[in-house]
């Protein structure tokens, strides 16, 4: 793969105005909004007539319906949402409804399902959800639907539970702090702040998921794959965990121009070292020869240039 150089290069159709980029996130306390802001910078950082902005958001639903009315140039999203949304199908929010303006430009990193209970709350596995309050993620998030799909495995419904509560990440740890909340699900990448911040607070323990109760739901969703948390990757929990996880998925309006977007994707991607520097997650999972791998929507063409030039597409 060639080494990618920003220096010296000029960026054909930008002109000498500047374009403007708002790249929804998630949740501050999350994994999207970090990564988000340090594309951003780099961005900014390079000269080369983009200016571009991270914005907090509801997450993957709320950002891809973003892109759709004109809101957000880019955001971070679930490949399983992004999917669903392009297809119009597999979950209330797009079903019937495609959105078909959506375009990838990266896999980045795998988000985890994490099921996080308060100790004292008798919780060792998912079917012991039942008659629990769960935060079950905020309305319209990947995190509501992964939810909604583990509990479906088990047999279980947002009905079945005490009472299903949605609000967001930062809410409902608060809601487990105040022993408001037995369990939390949150599909974030590994070692979020928000439960690494709980965890020096209450005793927690990460309910496990078995693979086998997921794989005959994975026919119908078909994005999700095992995944363990180690041990000690929050505090108090040195067991290893097993779940499940998706994939993060950088994408991007189809109405942004091919110049655009590969402008972008040299000031984000063309230094490696500086990209995954922005999160351990992406220095930990983002491997640029994998980056268009398994891909859940079409990849924008200026996108494709950038692999193409970078020696990841032939």
């Amino acid at each position: 793969m060639r080494n990618l150089v920003l220096a010296g290069v000029v960026f054909l159709g930008l002109g000498t105005a500047q374009e403007f980029l708002t790249i929804g996130s998630g949740a501050t306390t999350g994994v999207y909004f970090p990564v988000a802001t340090g594309m951003a910078r780099l961005v900014n950082d390079a000269g080369i007539g983009l200016r571009a902005n991270a914005r907090s958001t509801g997450g993957s639903i709320a950002n891809i319906n973003a892109i759709a009315a004109g809101e957000f140039e880019m955001a971070l999203a679930q490949n399983d949402i992004a999917f669903y949304a392009f297809q119009g199908c597999c979950i209330t929010a797009f079903d019937g409804r495609p959105v078909r303006g959506i375009r990838a430009l990266a896999a980045l990193y795998p988000e985890v399902v994490h099921i996080v209970a308060r100790a004292d709350a008798g919780i060792q596995g998912v079917a012991d959800l039942r008659g629990k309050r769960v935060v079950v993620g905020d309305v319209g998030s990947g995190t509501e639907q992964n939810a909604r799909q583990v509990l479906e495995a088990y047999g279980l419904t947002f009905e079945d539970l005490g009472q299903a509560i949605r609000i967001s990440p930062v809410q409902g740890i608060q809601l487990l702090r105040d022993r408001r909340a037995d369990a939390l699900f949150y599909t974030v990448g590994l070692g979020a702040s928000a439960i690494q911040e709980l965890a020096l607070t209450t005793r927690i323990v990460l309910v496990p998921v078995d693979l086998g109760r997921i794989q005959p739901i994975a026919r119908r969703y078909p994005f999700y794959v095992g995944f363990n948390i180690p041990g000690g990757t929050y505090r108090g929990v040195e067991v290893t965990t097993p779940t499940v996880a998706v994939q993060a998925t950088l994408i991007a309006s189809e109405r942004l121009s091919a110049d655009t977007v590969y402008a972008f994707m040299r000031a984000v991607f063309g230094n490696q070292e500086a990209f995954k520097r922005i999160h351990p997650n992406l220095e930990r999972f983002f491997d640029l020869s994998r980056a268009t791998r398994g891909l859940p929507i079409p990849l924008h063409p200026g996108a494709e240039r950038f692999y193409r030039e970078a020696g990841v597409l032939r």
